[in-house]
């Protein structure tokens, strides 16, 4: 019945992702006022801004060849209505396969995600370069958040002592901050020369030749405050959802029961109340995703790097609608994935749950 639920699941989330793509496809080519072919045309010609390049008839020519180019001639979707109306009274008119969703759905399930309005360069290649920043970044920032809320809820919930209230009060108000208050506070703090000048205030390594623990050493070294950054706006809710969890459970009988047969409070929380109070905290873990690339994008224009939050940001500025569209995807593949990742730990943290028929 397992495998059953997760295919059930996956075709779901490929619906879901088909939908959401779809919706954003349709939506960029209504955009009239900054539709593909004025991303082309920026002063009124795709070659040059001349004088006599600007001739009405020469714009109109230059126009429809980047139309033509571009597919944007050929009617939107399967179907269209008919403007002015059809003699025999009909308003809609079936276009067939010869129609712009049709080849960009084709395209996207050979894989291709089209070509940068502004570039020319495959998006998917793109937003590979991108990634290569965002998923080391991203990624350590999650992995530690998630050790961290796991040792700060343990922690909290467990007997008292002089530390836990100073850092619940410091764990709020961290989490009343914006993500970019926390991004310039530590590069004010940790990268400024007339602070404490420990770590590059922008950028990724660029030295030439570094291989191995080197040039991990040097990505480490660049990506610890944005790291840093997004772990301390993501810490918060996941410690204190973890410590309220906890504490709900130590108030149960079955804890009751352990504490009288003579079980510490600490085996007790690690070996009774963490599995149950995690299951909340592994949906919320899965909801931390599509946060954090919200949070990618502050920390890179705060830090300068070069990945998929800086990518997206300009080309929904620019309008480029392919990067746009592809980002959209990746995102929502990647928050679809987190949520059926979240299904199939909750089984393996409490082998009670069966999967739903």
């Amino acid at each position: 019945m397992g495998l059953h639920f997760l295919g059930r699941r996956l075709l779901n989330a490929l619906v879901a992702l088909w939908g959401l793509g779809s919706l954003v496809f349709l939506l960029g080519r209504y955009d009239q006022a900054g539709g593909p072919e004025q991303q082309l045309l920026p002063d009124g010609t795709e070659a040059d801004a001349s004088t006599e390049s600007r001739d009405p008839a020469a714009l109109a020519d230059a126009r429809q060849a980047v139309r033509h180019r571009l597919g944007l001639d050929q009617p939107l979707f399967y179907l269209s209505q008919r403007v002015p109306a059809a003699a025999d009274g009909a308003r809609w008119r079936w276009n067939g396969t010869a129609n712009q969703y049709h080849r960009w759905l084709a395209r996207l399930l050979r894989g291709e995600l089209g070509h940068s309005l502004r570039t020319g360069q495959p998006v998917a290649g793109q937003l590979g370069a991108a990634l290569r920043c965002t998923l080391p970044l991203t990624g350590a920032a999650l992995a530690l958040a998630l050790g961290a809320a796991l040792w700060l809820g343990q922690g909290l919930a467990g007997p008292r002592c002089w530390w836990q209230g100073p850092v619940r009060a410091l764990l709020l108000a961290l989490q009343s901050a914006p993500p970019f208050v926390l991004a310039l506070g530590l590069l004010l703090l940790l990268a400024n020369p007339r602070a404490l000048n420990w770590f590059p205030g922008y950028g990724l390594a660029t030295e030439d030749g570094l291989t191995g623990w080197a040039w991990f050493g040097e990505l480490a070294w660049h990506l610890a405050l944005p790291v840093v950054s997004l772990v301390l706006a993501a810490l918060p809710d996941l410690a204190l959802q973890l410590e309220a969890a906890l504490r709900h459970e130590l108030g149960t009988d079955y804890a009751t029961a352990a504490r009288a047969k003579g079980l510490g409070e600490a085996r007790l929380i690690r070996r009774h109340a963490l599995p149950n109070a995690l299951l909340p905290t592994l949906t919320q873990a899965a909801g931390l995703v599509p946060a954090l690339l919200a949070g990618a994008l502050v920390v890179e224009v705060v830090y300068a790097l070069p990945g998929m939050g800086r990518l997206l940001a300009s080309a929904a500025a620019l309008r480029d609608y392919p990067v746009v569209l592809g980002g959209v995807l990746l995102t929502g593949a990647a928050r679809l994935g987190a949520l059926l990742l979240a299904d199939v730990l909750y089984h393996r943290a409490d082998p009670r749950i069966r999967w739903a028929r």
